[in-house]
């Protein structure tokens, strides 16, 4: 038998299916962004096909209130996926006292506690935070559940939409572990993997529309100028529409997509833009082959979008649907559940900028208070960072209300800052256990949940982290 996509982690992998199998009955409980969504697709197809009842739980934060509603239930094993790691400390509590068997399939940082059937790559030398998302944690584990001849490769699809949800090819392509993940989904036939533009929006979006909103790379004249988007365009003496309307991305042949990517990256050039972010122009862009062109689900990084859009508003359920193949209603659901997702972001993003950050010596922080939904504060400073006044030489941290007595807290770095030491899964985690709270994540986005008040004291001992790691 094969090791696996992910060989370090067969024998591990191999040992939690076994308990999978021997169990009556599974309770599977994920996380509820794009990452723990593919997640949680993955392993319920997987489950299924190796004929394991199980009932499903999705959960925004795994805290012990949470852990102990679950060992409430009447699930002797408990599938984890995209979180539980951290929260071993809990976890095994409940296990020592014969409450559940936990099976863990995550990618962050783990807590000082182990358990036996713990399947995280940071255990193995791998790094979770860009080799590996939870969705490739479950994808591993759903390649050794197969049975009978059965093959789960398919699933691998999911698994990418995950990675690149949890932004893990930010460097242009997936990478490590992932990248033994997208050669199956090819073999399988339900990915491709192509030379493309990295800007997002390619299957759905107007070709003006594209251009205007790619803000990753500022081009004068191009980037948040729509007239400028068209003049572009127009100078190009390409056919670009059809029966009057903008043709996308998606519309062109292969020659017209080199036509326009050539003269834009000739223009970014003679803008001055910096060569690394003029390279980042042009990526591996990942697309699901069996999806319907056009749409959200064939393009790998709208689909994370898409389905961040649903959890993030309680509505696992729906994402959840769709990622098990429902193109009827739930997908229905999920675009109503998307342009209200787009709405917030773009509004949180101008109030961000209106009000700005504050800065000290080691990172940048806002408050948006109830200005900004605590589901989605991460996300929109992940978006500020680059905007003017908001550098991208320091971590963003970014706080709003979560209820009376707590405050949600995110933060967000870069890979060139992980590079020099940064890690805010450290710095969130110490930072809020300061203030009696709790946190983690990875080295370049974490978060975490103070009490109300605290959030002074909170800055300051990450400020210090901070600067200790960079220093």
């Amino acid at each position: 038998m094969s090791a696996g996509p992910v060989p370090e982690l067969h024998a591990r992998a191999e040992a939690c299916a076994d308990h999978l199998r021997s169990a009556d009955s599974v309770l599977l409980a994920s996380h509820i962004d794009a990452d723990g969504l593919t997640s949680a697709a993955v392993a319920a197809s997987a489950l299924e096909r190796a004929e394991i009842p199980f009932d499903t739980v999705f959960s925004k934060q795994l805290d012990a209130d949470e852990i102990a509603a679950i060992a409430a239930t009447d699930h002797e094993t408990v599938l984890f996926t995209d979180f539980g790691s951290g929260q071993l400390d809990s976890i095994v509590d409940h296990e020592a006292a014969g409450e559940f068997t936990p099976v863990v399939a995550d990618h962050h940082q783990p807590a000082d506690a182990d358990t036996e059937y713990h399947l995280n790559p940071l255990l193995f030398g791998i790094d979770g935070a860009s080799e590996l998302s939870g969705a490739g944690a479950s994808y591993v584990l759903a390649r050794a559940l197969e049975r009978d001849g059965g093959d789960n490769r398919d699933l691998a699809a999911l698994a990418v939409v995950g990675a690149v949800g949890d932004m893990q090819d930010s460097d242009g392509a997936l990478r490590g572990a992932n990248e033994e993940i997208v050669e199956e989904g090819v073999d399988a036939g339900v990915l491709e993997a192509n030379t493309d533009l990295t800007l997002y929006g390619k299957q759905t979006r107007p070709l003006p529309k594209l251009l205007e909103y790619a803000s990753d790379v500022r081009i004068p004249g191009i980037s948040n100028d729509h007239a400028g988007s068209i003049r572009f365009l127009d100078e190009l003496e390409l056919d670009l529409k059809a029966d009057g309307e903008w043709r996308r991305w998606a519309d062109l042949t292969a020659e017209e997509r080199q036509t326009v990517a050539s003269a834009l990256v000739r223009r970014a050039v003679a803008s001055g833009v910096p060569a690394d972010r003029i390279n980042s122009l042009v990526g591996t862009a990942y697309t699901l082959v069996d999806e319907k062109t056009g749409t959200e689900l064939r393009d790998v990084s709208e689909f994370s979008t898409l389905l961040n859009a649903t959890a993030r508003y309680d509505r696992a359920d729906v994402g959840l649907a769709v990622s098990l193949g429902d193109r009827d209603g739930a997908l229905d659901r999920a675009q109503k559940l998307l342009r209200n997702h787009r709405r917030n972001l773009s509004e949180g993003l101008q109030w961000v900028k209106n009000e700005g950050v504050t800065v000290e010596e080691n990172v940048q922080w806002f408050d948006a208070g109830t200005r900004i939904r605590e589901t989605i504060v991460g996300i929109v400073a992940g978006m500020a960072v680059g905007a003017s006044g908001i550098s991208r030489s320091k971590p963003i941290v970014a706080f709003a209300e979560k209820n009376d007595g707590e405050v949600k807290v995110s933060a967000r770095g870069s890979h060139f800052l992980t590079r020099k030491g940064l890690d805010l899964s450290v710095a969130m985690r110490d930072a809020s256990r300061a203030v009696d709270g709790d946190g983690g994540g990875h080295n370049v986005a974490a978060g975490a949940t103070i009490p109300t008040g605290e959030r002074e004291a909170f800055v300051a001992e990450v400020d210090r982290i901070v600067g200790e790691q960079l220093g």
